[in-house]
């Protein structure tokens, strides 16, 4: 894990972006499409562990970005060259724009000031989104990334900022995936090499520090 003056440093507010990874209804909530992965992301604290990190985040300035999936109800524009998308067509509850579904899910609290980031295609929350344009325009040199899954979609973002020239920056215990040990071993194999490491406690206390005036 960093230093905390390491830490703190890369956490500077100026330059900070707090990222939000399909942290839906139907994804992470009581009526999920994937149940083990909502289970797995309640039971572990790592949902509400994000709720606490946006919710320091809306009291430090730091920029917070949610990025959600979902698709249109005719299926138009969705990517369909993976096991994934068609397995996910079959799912018994859609991530379909305008339901609740693709609302972020408690206890995480939006405000005015949040961007919310929708893709109809792809496994990144970075790549063909709005989102690089959007760090690039705040000046963001740090992304925070949170969410599910640490199967797909979290290192996608992780690997797209590191590619794009930001430094990321992972909570370990604000990201799930399934099965419950795949995550412990995605990070230590694979995150560790390329994002800085660090608990939601360990954020909390640079987002807590006195601000710059």
């Amino acid at each position: 894990m960093p230093s905390y003056e390491h830490l703190s440093e890369l956490l500077d507010p100026a330059v900070t972006v707090l990222l939000t990874v399909e942290c839906q209804q139907g994804v992470v909530g009581p009526d999920s499409a994937l149940p083990e992965l909502a289970r797995q992301a309640r039971s572990s604290g790592a949902l509400a562990n994000i709720a606490r990190l946006v919710a320091a985040a809306h009291e430090s300035g730091i920029q917070v970005i949610h990025a959600l999936a979902e698709r249109r109800p005719d299926g138009r524009g969705a990517s369909r060259n993976a096991r994934l998308f068609h397995a996910a067509e079959r799912l018994p509850v859609q991530q379909l724009s305008g339901t609740t579904a693709v609302r972020v899910a408690p206890p995480i609290e939006v405000a005015e000031e949040d961007f919310v980031v929708r893709r109809l295609h792809g496994l990144s929350p970075i790549q063909g989104t709005d989102v690089d344009a959007l760090l690039r325009n705040l000046g963001c040199r740090t992304l925070i990334a949170t969410g599910v899954s640490a199967n797909v979609a979290i290192p996608n973002a992780v690997f797209d900022a590191v590619n794009r020239g930001y430094t990321a920056v992972v909570p370990t215990d604000a990201i799930a995936g399934v099965p419950a040990d795949y995550t412990p071993a995605m990070i230590r194999h694979t995150l560790a090499l390329v994002a800085t490491l660090a608990t939601t406690d360990e954020v909390l206390g640079c987002f807590e520090r006195p601000r710059r005036r």
